[in-house]
């Protein structure tokens, strides 16, 4: 009770500021933002299959997550982008760009992030080919860049590690960061924005030096002063009484790349979550969307394929209701939908120029 209590007072503290989608973290510094003529929506899709966090579902559930991913849910997702002119950023696991590997992944651990090596990369044959289907998606990014609404591709290490300095050496996280950027040279894809596994930040002077102008931030909850138990039950109380998630600027950092700080996670169905009703979930997302557009500030949703496994017409139905609200805020004039890259400016593209990977894959 006395958690309980705590959290609430952390969360009316929060909601105070996100009552009004403003993030309760701190006050920005206006000089190191972008300005807007309108609210912007942005949509961030962390690609991941079974290079991803368990998170408690037990391996066999998550690999049947995994095997829908591949099945059917990329495909229902593109449409559903298509239908709604979304352009989308997909922030891929480096390891999915391969269309098969050497090394046969089966033997890995139950948790399957950071299991790559270097011994990673493109085999002599096609044997292990149909036993690495959820470790290897080049197939599937192929079928994003061929959306009709072209999609942003970007980056989310290599293999999944928790990219934090105490969690990862320098040197594995230019390992990890150089083979992503030499597969996607090699596909013709110019990699410009990142999303950091678990959304914990580390290494961000690395980001630039590699071709990358901006990141996903973490939303405000995910770090601080305070417990993580505090910050977490303040935030499931905001959740459960569906109160404005925070809308942002982009920042620029001391390191010379973009924060773009996530919003909202469109939470899955499994465990826990699955007693939060759908209802939430899209009334915090239009409490958003209404905020980013009349503060012409960025609603950025994010979420992992995997995300829509389970109840899956629920969860495609709500982010449907999501989006026809979106498209109304862009018809009035009110919204424009951009994916993360697009909100860097011009002039911070042409600056930063990529260190070209030596190392090999891995």
């Amino acid at each position: 009770r006395l958690a309980f209590a705590i959290a609430k007072t952390v969360a009316t503290m929060a909601g105070c500021a996100t009552a009004h989608g403003t993030d309760p973290r701190n006050a920005m510094n206006n000089n190191n933002q972008i300005q807007f003529e309108r609210g912007v929506f942005t949509l961030s899709i962390d690609f991941e299959l079974i290079w991803g966090t368990i998170a408690g579902r037990g391996v066999a559930a998550f690999r049947a997550q995994c095997e829908l991913e591949r099945q059917v849910i990329i495909d229902r997702l593109l449409a559903l982008l298509s239908e709604f002119e979304m352009p989308a950023s997909w922030l891929i696991v480096g390891h999915l760009l391969l269309d098969n590997c050497r090394v046969n992944h089966q033997s890995a651990q139950a948790d399957y992030s950071g299991k790559a090596s270097l011994e990673c990369g493109p085999a002599l044959t096609d044997q292990h080919y149909e036993d690495n289907r959820i470790f290897c998606g080049r197939d599937l990014v192929e079928k994003i860049r061929a959306c009709r609404v072209p999609q942003e591709i970007g980056c989310h290490t290599f293999s999944h590690p928790i990219f934090t300095e105490e969690n990862i050496t320098r040197a594995r996280a230019e390992e990890e960061l150089a083979a992503c950027v030499r597969l996607a040279d090699e596909l013709g894809i110019a990699m410009q924005s990142f999303a950091y596994p678990q959304n914990k930040i580390g290494h961000l002077d690395l980001l630039r030096q590699y071709g990358f102008t901006c990141y996903r931030g973490a939303e405000w909850h995910e770090s601080g002063r305070l417990p993580d138990i505090l910050r977490r039950l303040a935030h499931l109380w905001l959740v459960c009484t569906a109160t404005t998630p925070p809308v942002h600027l982009p920042e620029f950092t001391k390191e010379g790349i973009w924060d773009i700080p996530g919003s909202m996670l469109y939470f899955p169905m499994h465990g826990q979550r699955r007693y939060l009703p759908l209802s939430i979930r899209v009334k915090r997302a239009y409490k958003g969307l209404h905020a980013a557009a009349s503060q012409k500030r960025i609603f950025h949703l994010w979420f992992h394929p995997t995300n829509l496994a389970d109840e899956m017409e629920q969860m495609f139905a709500g982010l449907r209701l999501i989006l026809e609200y979106a498209a109304e805020l862009r018809e009035k004039g009110q919204l424009d939908f951009k994916p993360m890259g697009a909100l860097v400016p011009a002039q911070a593209q042409s600056v930063i120029a990529p260190v070209l990977a030596t190392a090999g894959v891995g």
